[in-house]
């Protein structure tokens, strides 16, 4: 399994206002699905941001995304080693399949693959 991409994910009631913020530092926005909007770096495309009002599918807003090539594999090993599921695996209709798991620090990642 190999990593593509780790964002932090934080929870904003102020999109418009941090969509400005991170522009002046020369992000883009590459994705807004109103309550969701990643922002990322136009010469290093995997240097993302992203910020979100809550998740439209899942019981809680992560503290981080972590992009894999095989979702399948990484939710098989974090279920075998008895790490805490949060949300489980699943497609969603805008073309990921992802999970989310409590890491050692209680924060939860967002674990994704893009269909």
């Amino acid at each position: 399994m190999s990593i593509r991409r780790v964002m932090p994910d934080i929870r904003s009631e102020a999109m418009e206002e941090s969509r400005g913020f991170y522009e002046r530092l020369g992000f883009e926005e590459v994705m807004n699905l109103g309550w969701v909007m990643t922002l990322a770096s136009p010469s290093n495309p995997t240097a993302q941001i992203t910020f979100m009002t809550h998740d439209e599918t899942a019981p809680v807003v992560p503290d981080m995304s972590v992009e894999v090539d095989n979702v399948d594999e990484a939710y098989a090993v974090m279920r075998e080693t008895g790490a805490e599921i949060v949300h489980p695996l699943q497609d969603e209709e805008w073309g990921v399949r992802r999970f989310f798991v409590r890491d050692p620090n209680g924060r939860v990642v967002n674990v994704v693959g893009h269909r």
